[in-house]
């Protein structure tokens, strides 16, 4: 009752219907959070006109945050010999072959990032079923099968995330926490939906980004002013 209570009152004084400004929106999200006793995620989610059921209307990528997500990622690492040891030095939370792929078959995914040198994808391809579904399967595409595994690691712990549109044409990503300053924030979503925009694909008709908006953990929904985001 009192979380209920906690979000009427941050609504107070929303216009739901109202597109904010992404600065005015930052402040209002930030506010709101300012009465609970965690550092809550803030979160963007972009409505798309796609239908990624369709391979040329299919959004998928990654995109480093200038200021990272303020979330600690553990990442894990399909290498053998001196790419294992390369991985473990940029700070790599799992690394390991055949032993890490028998851990994965068996339920063990304590990760939420996974990278693979090319020569394992054997190992790891068999893993598709098990990683698949959870989007964390490497991909050359996203930069996670690569023998820069050094690099790989860094990007991700450093605030590069992935992300993909889900089958109602909706994509979204944490874009950093709270207690970030309005600046810090402003910037890391600006620097994601310009990433999204980017990744407009070749079958995309019409209005491709419909609807943006900003939420927090515990905190009110607020729209974005589409056009001024995109000019910015």
């Amino acid at each position: 009752m009192a979380k209920g209570k906690r979000l009427k009152g941050a609504y107070d004084g929303i216009d739901r219907e109202k597109d904010y400004a992404l600065a005015d929106a930052v402040k209002i999200v930030k506010d709101a959070a300012s009465t609970t006793k965690f550092d809550e995620t803030v979160e963007v989610a972009i409505n798309l006109g796609v239908d990624p059921r369709h391979a040329d209307q299919m959004v998928r990528g990654t995109v480093s945050l200038p200021n990272g997500t303020g979330k600690s990622v553990k990442v894990a690492v399909f290498a053998k010999d001196d790419k294992a040891q390369e991985a473990l030095d940029a700070g790599a939370d799992l690394v390991g072959a055949e032993d890490l792929a028998e851990k994965i078959q068996g339920g063990e995914i304590d990760f939420e990032r996974c990278i693979a040198t090319p020569d394992m994808m054997a190992v790891v391809g068999r893993l598709g079923k098990v990683l698949g579904p959870k989007g964390l399967m490497p991909n050359p595409k996203l930069g996670t099968v690569t023998p820069d595994v050094a690099g790989a690691v860094q990007a991700a712990k450093a605030g590069q995330i992935e992300f993909r549109v889900e089958k109602l044409g909706i994509v979204h990503a944490g874009v950093g926490k709270t207690s970030f300053s309005e600046e810090a924030l402003a910037e890391n979503i600006t620097t994601f939906v310009t990433a999204i925009a980017k990744a407009k694909p070749s079958g995309a008709k019409g209005t491709y980004m419909k609807k943006v908006s900003l939420t927090s953990t515990m905190g009110p929904g607020l729209k974005l002013d589409v056009a001024a985001l995109t000019a910015e």
